[in-house]
């Protein structure tokens, strides 16, 4: 072989390799970050220290999906307009999966929980549905379902979520689609009554304890719906 054919082969063999290392994507996942902290004050949100919100995050509101690079990514929680971070966290994304990260407790105690979203499509006619327990001073709670006077468990004895309890409860349960009533009791007495919640075919859905018991305004007792589709 003469030496420009082995010039050009090793040519060829080099711009292969890199086209290969270059041009091939990065895995990426998916992320929603909630601010469920019922006394933290609106929040910035960066990732590998990259801001990604435009506007502040709010208590009791979702950014919705964000698409982030795989693997371990540095989360902080700033104050809004500051480098004053409530929470940094090197957290661990899988490929190609759906996550929620909830900023959650007082703010004194702020931390993060990470929970897998299942978005596998519900059956037909069917909605899926789970809860979480992210109110920091409310008692261990039981949520169900009224119809009349009649009350329905659907999620039984949770207490206030540690990672530990919110990775064993982020499963979705898949319910009818239709109007509910649900009812949130704290030994056998009835804390908090939500009419009207309709559950759409198809939708998957997160409910989460928010506030404070004796809170006032936005920190008052409630639960929030987080849609996932």
């Amino acid at each position: 072989m003469k030496l420009y054919q082995i010039l050009i082969a090793l040519f060829l063999s080099v711009s292969f390799f890199s086209c290969d290392k270059d041009d091939t994507p990065q895995a990426t996942t998916s992320v929603n970050i909630v601010h469920a902290s019922p006394d933290a004050p609106g929040v910035d949100l960066l990732v590998d220290n990259v801001k990604v919100n435009t506007a502040a995050l709010n208590f009791p509101d979702a950014t919705g999906y964000l698409k982030v690079f795989a693997g371990t990514r540095n989360i902080k929680v700033n104050a809004t307009g500051t480098s004053n971070s409530v929470i940094n966290a090197n957290l661990t994304f899988a490929a190609d999966k759906y996550y929620s990260v909830f900023a959650y407790n007082q703010l004194a105690s702020i931390g993060a929980i990470v929970v897998e979203d299942n978005l596998t499509v519900p059956a037909t006619g069917q909605a899926h549905i789970r809860f979480f327990h992210l109110s920091p001073n409310a008692p261990i709670v039981t949520v169900g379902t009224l119809s009349g006077a009649t009350f329905t468990p659907v999620f039984a004895n949770r207490s206030f979520e540690t990672q530990a309890t919110a990775s064993a409860n982020q499963n979705f349960t898949p319910v009818p689609a239709g109007t509910y009533t649900f009812d949130v009791q704290a030994n056998g007495t009835s804390a908090l009554t939500l009419p009207g919640i309709v559950l759409q075919a198809g939708k998957i859905y997160t409910v989460f304890a928010k506030g404070l018991v004796g809170g006032q305004g936005s920190q008052a007792l409630g639960a929030q719906i987080v849609i996932h589709n």
